[in-house]
């Protein structure tokens, strides 16, 4: 990754059982998702696949999901702090490129992640519906 996504980590590893802290930071990213143009990116899938982040990060701080290890949540939370923050590798404000680094590091996180992602997304789709 790049040093800005290793400062996210920094940061996210320091939110190790600070739940109020990560929910507000998930609230934050929920309210980008809606913000953000995807179709003018085309990037309707990584809207989906950020928010299967949320959801696992959100599954585990309350207590829901809790067979990942913490440097697993930390690197789910650094991906997240890294898109949350517009001056980046690539400040967001640029038109036109400024958010493609935060998809490349979302993209990177979910596919080295995979695997993990696969098992909550199993065990997600076992639960019974939420309302």
């Amino acid at each position: 990754m790049n040093r800005f996504f290793n400062t996210a980590l920094a940061h996210a590893s320091l939110l190790k059982n600070k739940y109020a802290r990560i929910t507000v930071l998930l609230a934050n990213v929920l309210i980008k998702l809606g913000r953000t143009d995807w179709h003018r990116w085309n990037a309707g899938y990584l809207k989906e696949r950020t928010a299967t982040l949320v959801r696992m990060v959100k599954a585990f701080i309350t207590g829901r999901y809790t067979v990942i290890p913490w440097k697993t949540v930390a690197t789910l939370l650094a991906a997240l702090i890294y898109f949350l923050n517009p001056f980046d590798l690539v400040p967001d404000i640029l038109p036109g490129i400024g958010l493609g680094d935060d998809f490349a590091v979302l993209m990177g996180v979910y596919q080295s992640l995979s695997s993990e992602i696969e098992k909550f997304l199993a065990w997600e789709s076992l639960q019974p519906a939420r309302t």
